[in-house]
């Protein structure tokens, strides 16, 4: 079964570690009258991440799935998720449904703009279209008004095994990691283009007060100054000339 941890309250984090990864998978449940799913794994991790999430709820009850964009960790189990919880739908962007979702889905998306809002009880969740962050054409991050929660997907990605929830320094470790990453063969994980600052800027212009991430510790403290500074090292590392010859 994957490590549960409540990081928040009602919010739940199920981790599966990689060893050959050095690195965590986080699904998160948000626990509400409509239970939402944040991430559904990999197929093959899918029973783990079930039982992690039958030791909070029943995983029938699970009403909506989401996922930042279309990937194997974000979500490759999304149809044994749909067989298991038979009311659920997928959530997502429009461009996300229209290329990808709505071809390999079970059941067809619900669709959110930046102008809708998808309650579950107490909570309500807006999704913020990020094309190309943190990669993806289909990419968006998920925003919990009420609480002022940002599920942000690979942003402030960390490596190896960390504590659930950190106040301390995750600027420090996302330019770590993403600079170990652009050493080696997975160079390149997200793209700098003209829009990353701008759409970073907006993000944090959300002023959340906890950052989620998928792969690390989730970030509670100021996640305004948390997102800005992360524009600063994505262009001190990621936005530099590529090399003559190079893949960049």
């Amino acid at each position: 079964m994957g490590s549960v941890a409540e990081i928040a309250p009602d919010i739940y984090r199920v981790t599966v570690f990689v060893p050959e990864f050095n690195l965590e998978f986080h699904h998160f449940l948000v626990k509400d009258d409509e239970p939402l799913l944040f991430h559904t794994g990999f197929r093959r991790t899918f029973a783990e991440v079930r039982e992690g999430i039958a030791s909070v709820i029943d995983p029938a009850r699970i009403r909506w799935i989401g996922f930042s964009h279309f990937e194997s960790d974000e979500c490759g189990a999304l149809n044994e998720w749909l067989a298991v919880a038979r009311h659920a739908e997928p959530v997502c962007g429009l461009l996300g449904a229209m290329v990808t979702v709505n071809d390999f889905s079970s059941r067809p998306a619900r669709i959110l703009t930046e102008n809708d809002v998808l309650p579950t009880g107490r909570r309500r969740f807006r999704f913020q279209h990020t094309p190309h962050l943190p990669h993806g054409w289909d990419a968006g991050v998920l925003y919990e008004e009420t609480e002022r929660t940002l599920f942000c997907s690979d942003l402030l990605l960390q490596t190896g095994k960390c504590e659930p929830v950190t106040r301390d320094d995750v600027i420090g470790r996302a330019r770590e990691t993403l600079a170990g990453l652009e050493a080696g063969p997975f160079a390149g994980v997200t793209p700098y283009t003209a829009h990353t600052g701008v759409m970073l800027n907006k993000l944090a212009d959300l002023k959340p007060s906890l950052l989620i991430t998928q792969h690390g510790s989730a970030y509670a403290g100021d996640g305004e100054k948390a997102l800005r500074a992360l524009d600063g090292v994505y262009r001190e590392i990621l936005g530099k000339p590529a090399a003559a010859g190079s893949a960049r």
